[in-house]
């Protein structure tokens, strides 16, 4: 997963991230956060996201505040973020009608899924106007918080997601699945 991201964030994106010699971590990988992975029939990690409660310390409120445009950041039991959302497009080469991956539906409704264990009802996330795009043509819009702001090369904002039965019905539609991804749910837990 730490490789993905790296291969991602750094190489891919060329995002200003911290690394270590193929590895991508952060100051928020060591808050104990819940990491979703959709993995292969071979055993590698085909995409994956992080998740951590908004009660305590998280990417938007103390690095991307900025993103707020003046409002007060998420701290409530109701709301997860989400962060390092990635897929490995080298593995995941079928696309549905609207040019998107079976991962990507299958890690938004793990997402979902997740939140709804931890008695979330939205997901928040930092973000860039492209993923925006993708949530868009997803079924599962962003709703901006404040306008986008360059960040270096990047046009990124935040805003949430919405965790409900009908967003989570649209991913597995999407997902071309009945029911639960998750293998072993597992709550988020909070902090106080």
């Amino acid at each position: 997963m730490y490789r993905l991201r790296r291969r991602v964030f750094k190489e891919r994106l060329d995002w200003t991230v911290s690394v270590s010699g193929d590895v991508e971590l952060d100051v928020y990988d060591i808050l104990s956060p819940t990491y979703l992975l959709v993995m292969t029939g071979a055993g590698k990690v085909a995409g994956s996201v992080r998740l951590l409660p908004t009660t305590g310390a998280n990417m938007l409120a103390d690095t991307f505040a900025i993103l707020l445009g003046g409002e007060q950041p998420p701290c409530s039991e109701r709301i997860l973020e989400s962060s390092r959302f990635c897929v490995d497009t080298e593995l995941v080469f079928a696309l549905n009608e609207n040019g998107l991956n079976r991962v990507t539906f299958m890690l938004f409704a793990a997402m979902i899924e997740a939140g709804q264990a931890a008695g979330a009802e939205k997901i928040v996330t930092v973000t860039d106007t492209r993923m925006e795009r993708v949530l868009r043509r997803a079924g599962w819009p962003l709703a901006r918080i404040a306008e986008p702001q360059r960040l270096g090369e990047t046009m990124a904002l935040a805003g949430y997601l919405d965790g409900s039965d009908k967003s989570l019905a649209v991913m597995y539609r999407q997902a071309g699945i009945a029911g639960p991804v998750l293998v072993e749910p597992m709550a988020v837990r909070a902090v106080a």
